[in-house]
């Protein structure tokens, strides 16, 4: 891929201190934020201002872009009491939902409807944290190009070109995975994805639990802790934790089981075929997310009852667009069973503008994701055999019996791992403060990113993190489109500097 097709942060990482809040990439929607000191990071997850204050932007469920800000300050001022804050759902149901949610917590909330398509959650400043958890965890936000539109004041797009690029989009996710279009569901973002995917499961299991396999991405053990039943949570990928699954589809009924491939941050993966045997034997229901892997490298059609995946992140690659997909399998024999739970229930809530960001951004993602194995899985070989490493948590090496299983002829290892260094204590904060690679939160952008994962997805619960294995030295490397030597070298200098 030629070097001027590439990414300007591929060439001019943000990675010195004075980079700290920049938007990634430079764009109003930009779905990632610099936070290029560890220091930074730990700021960051305590509250300080120093850090909190110079964010631009972030990753839009954690932190509101400027115009999604200017939308809720907007209706506050227009429809809040005195002492309210607001959020601002792209529907009824999700405002509904919002409100449901809250009072599980003890919180309430009222709802204005703004017009058809924007309605607004407006609650006691005090219960903030719990709206904002809603909209984390379960993912049905407003977009910053569907903020722009209400605040500009400009109508809805013809709807005969919204469902034109959309239906471009199921075509292509369809092409990519194998299945048919028509079981193609596109969402504002891959965790609303994942909730629509657990809300069928537990329409057609009312008060069953679920299953998470395998130590997930943060959220998506939140959202089934936090609605329907709750889940049983099975860290482990091993022989034990086929027998505790076994014991449980014994002992009481079970909506679903979940789990990624591979797990984020461990890139650790289940024996996929095994699995799904053993589900179907007990007619459970067998969800993977797949953002990771994609659908460049895995082929789980034969497995799987359906895949939820961020388009967010490779997909997308360009890091200026949020938005997911849940696509069902349709030779399954729950097949029909979920397709309707799921579309009682769905919405399609992908803001027109973000679809055709993401038609355009999506059209090279099997060239980009060819390039990005080659490059890091280089790179990890390189990492894996270094004197100053002391594990590189990557496809390749953790549990590779079982991801090769699935993985397609022509498919790689993808372009995430995570690194831990010898002497991690005293090494890794200097070691990442010299990196010279863009660092901020979110993956599967076309210039490479590194974050310390741990600190930033479970700060407050470090002890049970590393209980679980994950270390909180952990760093969480996503390679774009620059040059295996680019990186080897920039990866050099910064070993060099924590180590002297």
């Amino acid at each position: 891929m030629n070097r001027e097709k590439q990414e300007a942060l591929c060439v001019h990482p943000k990675w010195q201190a004075a980079d700290l809040g920049k938007a990634l990439p430079d764009s109003p929607h930009a779905t990632s934020v610099c936070l290029p000191l560890w220091s930074h990071v730990v700021g960051y997850e305590e509250g300080d201002p120093a850090v909190r204050d110079r964010l631009a932007t972030g990753y839009p469920r954690f932190i509101f872009q400027p115009a999604v800000q200017q939308l809720f300050a907007q209706v506050k001022a227009e429809h809040g009491d005195d002492g309210e804050d607001a959020l601002v759902f792209p529907s009824l149901q999700t405002a509904e939902r919002c409100v449901a949610f809250m009072e599980r917590q003890g919180a309430t909330g009222r709802i204005v409807s703004l017009d058809n398509a924007h309605h607004a959650v407006l609650f006691p400043e005090d219960d903030f944290l719990h709206a904002k958890g809603f909209w984390q965890h379960f993912g049905y936000i407003t977009s910053s190009r569907r903020a722009l539109s209400y605040l500009e004041g400009r109508e809805s797009t013809d709807p005969s070109q919204s469902k034109r690029v959309k239906q471009i989009l199921n075509d292509r996710l369809a092409g990519f995975s194998g299945m048919d279009p028509d079981d193609v569901w596109l969402y504002p973002s891959g965790m609303a994805a994942m909730s629509d995917a657990l809300r069928a499961t537990q329409t057609c299991t009312p008060g069953a639990k679920t299953i998470q396999l395998g130590f997930p991405y943060v959220d998506g053990l939140k959202i089934q802790r936090q609605s329907g039943a709750g889940c049983h949570f099975i860290p482990a990928i091993g022989e034990e934790a086929f027998t505790q699954l076994e014991a449980l589809l014994k002992s009481e009924p079970i909506a679903g089981v979940f789990s990624e491939v591979p797990g984020n941050p461990l890139l650790q993966c289940f024996d996929v075929p095994r699995l799904s045997e053993l589900l179907h034997q007990f007619n459970v229901p067998f969800f993977i997310d797949d953002t990771v892997a994609t659908f460049a490298n895995v082929d789980l059609l034969a497995y799987v009852d359906g895949i939820a995946t961020s388009l967010t992140k490779l997909v997308s690659g360009k890091g200026d667009v949020i938005a997911g997909s849940l696509i069902l399998n349709s030779q399954s024999p729950l097949h029909e069973k979920l397709q309707d739970a799921i579309e009682a229930k769905y919405e399609d809530l992908l803001w027109y503008e973000d679809a055709v960001v993401l038609e355009q951004n999506s059209r090279d993602f099997l060239e980009r994701s060819q390039h990005i194995n080659t490059t890091a899985e280089a790179l990890c070989d390189w990492l894996n055999g270094h004197s100053k490493v002391e594990r590189v948590h990557y496809p390749k090496y953790e549990s590779r019996e079982a991801y090769d299983a699935i993985r397609r002829p022509d498919g790689g290892y993808g372009g995430l791992f995570s690194v831990v260094l010898k002497d991690a204590e005293v090494h890794t904060p200097k070691f990442f403060d010299a990196l010279a690679i863009t660092k901020g939160p979110s993956l599967g952008t076309n210039f490479s990113l590194a974050c310390p994962f741990t600190l930033l997805a479970h700060y407050h619960e470090l002890d049970w993190a590393e209980e679980q294995g994950v270390s909180r030295w952990l760093i969480r490397i996503s390679i774009g489109l620059e040059s295996l030597d680019d990186l080897k070298q920039r990866f050099t200098d910064a070993f060099e500097v924590a180590w002297r």
